[in-house]
């Protein structure tokens, strides 16, 4: 079954890297483990967050992923999340965004 994941902001930053970090180790700010038997894998955890969350909001023709047609929103990371340490999730920067095929953002 797709479900999603996603920042309660206002009430939360919306720091996409931390709601993936959250998702994949499950610890609180404290380093606490909460709930370990619900920890996501990387890749999964990214497709609730792009694929899935795409699918839930009838977008899936637009948006959730990298196809010919599609809106191109996507942003480029320093490190890659499916590669590096689990602990260093939340580390990973975002370098650019592009938004509609335009950068909207880009890190100096």
């Amino acid at each position: 079954m797709p479900f999603t994941i996603h920042s309660d902001a206002p009430v939360t930053f919306p720091n996409s890297m931390r709601v993936l970090d959250s998702a994949v180790n499950r610890t609180t700010r404290t380093n606490y483990v909460l709930g370990s038997q619900h920890r996501l894998s990387p890749l999964v955890a990214l497709k609730a967050m792009t694929l899935w969350a795409a699918y839930q909001h009838f977008e899936e023709r637009s948006k959730g992923s990298l196809e010919a047609g599609k809106l191109a929103d996507l942003v480029i990371l320093d490190k890659n999340p499916l590669t590096v340490a689990l602990a260093t999730l939340k580390d990973i920067k975002v370098l650019e965004t592009i938004k509609e095929g335009a950068t909207v953002f880009q890190a100096k």
